[in-house]
C-alpha cells in the first residue's frame, strides 16, 4: 500500500501532502484520458454459447438420473445449482480476458473494474457475461439462507434478457430493495447491543503484568491461506521470546511486534506464536496497552485513556450495516460458492496416513470408514506442508506413504449425502423399519419414482435401526441407527459387503453467502444462543457404548478410565456420529449439528471457548471478504466471560449462586491465601477460599447486569433495572462513559481521566512573575491587617 508506506516513512504531514499531489494527477489524467464507456466495450466471449451447451447437457444428465431413481430431487437440485454456479464463474473468467486483452489492455469497462474504480466482478458478468442465478426472497427476514432458482438467467444485459428470465430478475431486484429496508435495522440494533456492552472497556495502564497470553498461526482453508502469520502479529504484543532456528532471539517478550519484525518472524520460519490479548489481560479495570496492542488508527502502540471498547463495537457493527446493503449492488443474484469434492496433492510429496480405517468394497474402491482419518502432506524437505481431514464415506485413490505431484487426485467424496457404510460382511437385518410406520414411500413429483425413507413415528419406543447378522450363524455384527429423512439403500434380507452403502442422508439444501444469513449468525454468536439442533457433546474422553432406549430416548454410554461413566440422551431421529467400541475424546460430536459454546465452556474451558467465538464470527464476515482486526472482537468476548457463578461461598461474603467479576473473587480469594499463611504459622484452622465456575453471558444479558444500574437502565428493561436496584439501595460510582454522559459529567476516558483533573499547565517564565505578583499581594494583605490592627490599638 503506497500511502501507507508514504505514512509509516514520513509521517501525516508529508504524507497530506502527498495525497493531495495524488488526487490532483488522478483528477488531471482521468479527464486527459477522456475514458467513456460505449456498448461496444462490452465483450460477450465467443466461447459463452459452448459452456452453455456443455453445461445444458450435464444438467440433462443429472435429470436423467433423477429420474432413474438413482438420485434424489434434493440432490439434484444441489447438483444443478452447483453446475451453474461453476458454469457462471467459467463464464466471468473468459469474459475477463478477453476484455484484459481488447485494445491492449484499454478497454474502459476492464480499466475501471481493475484500477478499483468502479464496478465489481460481479457486476461486469452481468454486463457482459451471464446473470447467472437468483435468490428467492425469503419468507423470514431474518435467518433462514437465502433460496436460490435453479434456472438460471443465462442472457447478459447487453444481449437483453427473454421474458421469463426478466420475471426471475425483477424477483431479484425486489429482494436487494427488500433486504436494504429491513435489515438496516437489524445491523443498527447489533451495533447499539455491541457498544453498550462494550462502552466502559478504557486503556486503563500501561501493562498488567500477566504472563499469559494466545496462541495465533496463519489462517487456512485447506490449502488456502487467507490470512497469513504477519498480518495476524502486527500490532500486537509478543507473549513469550521468539527463537529462530540457529537460537538466536528474533523478538522478546512484551515487545511490540512492527511490521519489519513480523516480516523477520514469518522469514525465520515461525509458524505459531504466543501474543498478549485482551482475553488473557489482568487489568483491573479495563484493559492495558500492552495486551491491545496499536491503535489500528495510528499504527502505535494504543495511548492510556482511549475508549477501545466502543471503537470494537462499531468496528465489528459497521460492516454489519454495509453487508446488509450489499445484495442491492449484486441485485438479488445469488452468491453461492461451488462446492469441492475432490481433493488434490497442494505440492510435490509423501502422503502419510493417520488414523484411516479403510475398506474395500464391492467395486474395488478403498473407502474410509473412520471419522477422524487424516492425510499429511509431507515435502521432500521433511516438512508436512498440509493436514487433510478425510470424510466419512470418501474414495481413497492413493496408498499410505505413496509419492505424488501437484494437482495429483488423492480422494473424493459426496458433499451433498452423508452414508451409512457396512463394516462387516452379512444379511441386512431391518429393526424397526416398519413400512407405513416408520418407513414411507416417498413419490418423487417428477419422476413418478418412490423411494424409501425413514419418517417420524408417533410411537416413540420405535427405533429405527440396520443390523448387519452373520450369514451362517445368524449372530449380529454391527448396528446402525438411521435417522429421520435418510433414504435405504439396503434391503431387508440383502448380503451386503463391506464398504457397501446402507443409507443415504441428505446434507443441507445448496446455500448462499449473504450476511442476510450471516448477520443472524454473528448475534447469535454474540448473544452466546443455543443454535437449533445443535450436536451432543462428550464430556469426558472414553469409548462409546450404546444401551437401548429410555422414554423413546437413545442412551449412550461413554465408558471413561477409572469407571467413570457419563449418559447421554439422544432423541429420537438425530444422526448419531458415533459408533459402539469406538474412542472418542471430550468435546467429540456425538450427534451432528452445530456446537452449542456453552458445551465448549463446560468440557474445554474458558480459552478454548474464546477461540472458538472469534474464529466463528471472523468467518462469517471473512465470507464476505471484510476485514476486521481480532482484538474488535476480543474485546467483546472478553466482557462476555468477566462473570462468573459462586460455588461454594467458603469462608467469604459471597453468596452461592451469585454472579460476580471473576478479579473480585479472586482478589478475595487471594486474601485468603495470605491470611491462611498467618493462621498455618499460629496453628490456627484454615479459611475455606470460595469456588466459582466461569460464566458465558450473551451481550444483552452481560450489559443489564453491569455494576452501573444506570448504563443498564439506558439500554432496556428500564423499569425491572431501576426497581431492583431502587430495592437492594445500590450505588453508582459513575465509572464508565454511559453513566457520566447521562449525569453530564466528563467522560472518563482520553483528557477526561481523573489523572488529568488536576493539572496545571507550567512555564517557567510567567510562574516567576505569578510567584513575584503573589509574593506582592500576600504582602499587602499583611500590611494591610497589620495597620487596621494599629489602628484599632490606637483607639
Amino acid at each position: 500500500n503506497l500511502v501507507g508506506d508514504v505514512h509509516k516513512r514520513y509521517g501525516t504531514t508529508i504524507c497530506m501532502q502527498f495525497l493531495d499531489r495524488l488526487k490532483q494527477l488522478g483528477f488531471l489524467h482521468a479527464t486527459e484520458a477522456g475514458i467513456t464507456i460505449g456498448i461496444d466495450d462490452i465483450l460477450i466471449p465467443a466461447e459463452k454459447k459452448d459452456i452453455i451447451a456443455a453445461a445444458q447437457k450435464k444438467v440433462d444428465e443429472i435429470v436423467k438420473q433423477h429420474r432413474n431413481g438413482i438420485i434424489t430431487n434434493r440432490e439434484r437440485y444441489n447438483k444443478v445449482i452447483d453446475l451453474w454456479t461453476q458454469v457462471s464463474d467459467d463464464v466471468r473468467d473468459r469474459m475477463f480476458e478477453n476484455l484484459s486483452n481488447d485494445d491492449q489492455g484499454f478497454n474502459p469497462v476492464y480499466m475501471m473494474n481493475a484500477s478499483g474504480a468502479r464496478g465489481s466482478a460481479d457486476q461486469i458478468k452481468q454486463l457482459a457475461g451471464m446473470r447467472g442465478l437468483m435468490a428467492k426472497p425469503q419468507k423470514k427476514v431474518t435467518g433462514g439462507f437465502g433460496e436460490i432458482i435453479e434456472q438460471p438467467i443465462i442472457a447478459n444485459f447487453r444481449e437483453g434478457l427473454t421474458v421469463l428470465e426478466y420475471f426471475i430478475s425483477t424477483h431479484g431486484a425486489r429482494k436487494g430493495l427488500a433486504d436494504t429496508a429491513l435489515k438496516t435495522a437489524d445491523a443498527g440494533y447489533l451495533t447499539r447491543r455491541l457498544v453498550d456492552v462494550s462502552q466502559d472497556i478504557v486503556i486503563a495502564e500501561h501493562d498488567c503484568g500477566t504472563l499469559m497470553g494466545v496462541d495465533v498461526e496463519s489462517l487456512k482453508e485447506g490449502e488456502k491461506t487467507i490470512e497469513p502469520l504477519k498480518d495476524r502479529i502486527v500490532g500486537r504484543t509478543a507473549a513469550e521470546d521468539v527463537i529462530d532456528e540457529k537460537g538466536d532471539a528474533i523478538c522478546e517478550a512484551g515487545q511490540l511486534i512492527d511490521e519489519d519484525l513480523a516480516e523477520r518472524i514469518e522469514e525465520a520460519g515461525v509458524e505459531k506464536l504466543r501474543i498478549r490479548s485482551i482475553l488473557t489481560c489482568r487489568s483491573r479495570r479495563g484493559v492495558c496497552a500492552l495486551c491491545y496492542g496499536y491503535n489500528l488508527a495510528e499504527a502505535k502502540l494504543v495511548d492510556i485513556g482511549e475508549p477501545v471498547g466502543v471503537m470494537a463495537a462499531q468496528s465489528i457493527g459497521e460492516p454489519g450495516t454495509q453487508l446488509t446493503l450489499r445484495t442491492f449492488h449484486i441485485g438479488g443474484t445469488a452468491s453461492r460458492t461451488a462446492v469441492q469434492n475432490v481433493k488434490t496433492a497442494a505440492a510435490n510429496g509423501k502422503v502419510v496416513f493417520v488414523d484411516c480405517d479403510l475398506v474395500t468394497d464391492a467395486e474395488g474402491n478403498r473407502v474410509a470408514v473412520s471419522r477422524k482419518g487424516q492425510l499429511n502432506l509431507v515435502l521432500d524437505s521433511g516438512v508436512t506442508r498440509s493436514h487433510m481431514s478425510l470424510p466419512y464415506g470418501a474414495v481413497v485413490m492413493i496408498k499410505d506413504g505413496q509419492k505424488v505431484k501437484q494437482g495429483d487426485p488423492l480422494f473424493e467424496w459426496d458433499p451433498f449425502s452423508d452414508f451409512i457404510l457396512s463394516e462387516k460382511v452379512g444379511i441386512v437385518e431391518w429393526v424397526d423399519i416398519i413400512p407405513g410406520v416408520t418407513l414411507a414411500e416417498e413419490l418423487d413429483e417428477k419422476t413418478r419414482m418412490k423411494q424409501p425413507v425413514i419418517k417420524e413415528p408417533n410411537d416413540k419406543s420405535l427405533h429405527p435401526t440396520l443390523r448387519v447378522t452373520s450369514a451362517k450363524t445368524g449372530r449380529k455384527l454391527a448396528e446402525y441407527i438411521v435417522p429421520t429423512g435418510a433414504f435405504l439403500l439396503a434391503d431387508n434380507g440383502q448380503e451386503v459387503r463391506v464398504g457397501d452403502k446402507l443409507a443415504k442422508i441428505p446434507r443441507e439444501v445448496s446455500q448462499t453467502g449473504d450476511i442476510t444469513g450471516g448477520l443472524p449468525r454473528v448475534a447469535e454468536l454474540f448473544e452466546a444462543r443455543k443454535p437449533r439442533d445443535a450436536a451432543i457433546v462428550t464430556e469426558i474422553d472414553g469409548v462409546v457404548h450404546f444401551r437401548g432406549a429410555t422414554r423413546g430416548l437413545r442412551r449412550v454410554i461413554v465408558e471413561g478410565e477409572g469407571g467413570v461413566e457419563r449418559e447421554y440422551l439422544i432423541p429420537h431421529g438425530r444422526h448419531i456420529r458415533t459408533y459402539e467400541g469406538e474412542r472418542v475424546v471430550a468435546g467429540d460430536r456425538l450427534t451432528e449439528g452445530p456446537i452449542n459454546p456453552m458445551d465448549i465452556l463446560t468440557v474445554k474451558g474458558v480459552q478454548e471457548v474464546q477461540t472458538y467465538l472469534v474464529n466463528a464470527i471472523q468467518e462469517v464476515y471473512r465470507l464476505q471478504g471484510v476485514k476486521i482486526n481480532d482484538k474488535h472482537i476480543e474485546v467483546v468476548v472478553s466482557r462476555m466471560l468477566q462473570k462468573v457463578q459462586i460455588l461454594d461461598s467458603g469462608d467469604t461474603e459471597f453468596l452461592e449462586d451469585m454472579q460476580i467479576l471473576r478479579q473480585e473473587v479472586e482478589e478475595v480469594n487471594q486474601r485468603i491465601v495470605e491470611r491462611n499463611k498467618e493462621l498455618r504459622a499460629k496453628g490456627e484452622p484454615l479459611m475455606a477460599p470460595a469456588t466459582f465456575e466461569p460464566l458465558l453471558l450473551g451481550i444483552t444479558k452481560a450489559s443489564l447486569s453491569t455494576e452501573s444500574f444506570i448504563s443498564a437502565a439506558s439500554f432496556q428493561e428500564t423499569t425491572r433495572v431501576l426497581t431492583d436496584a431502587a430495592t437492594r439501595s445500590k450505588r453508582d460510582e459513575l465509572r464508565s462513559l454511559k453513566e457520566n454522559v447521562i449525569m453530564g459529567h466528563l467522560i472518563s476516558a482520553g483528557t477526561g481521566l481523573s489523572k488529568y483533573k488536576s493539572l496545571r499547565v507550567e512555564d517557567p517564565e510567567t510562574d516567576l512573575e505569578e510567584d513575584a505578583i503573589l509574593d506582592a499581594m500576600a504582602a499587602m494583605e499583611l500590611a494591610a491587617e497589620r495597620a487596621a490592627l494599629e489602628e484599632v490599638e490606637g483607639e
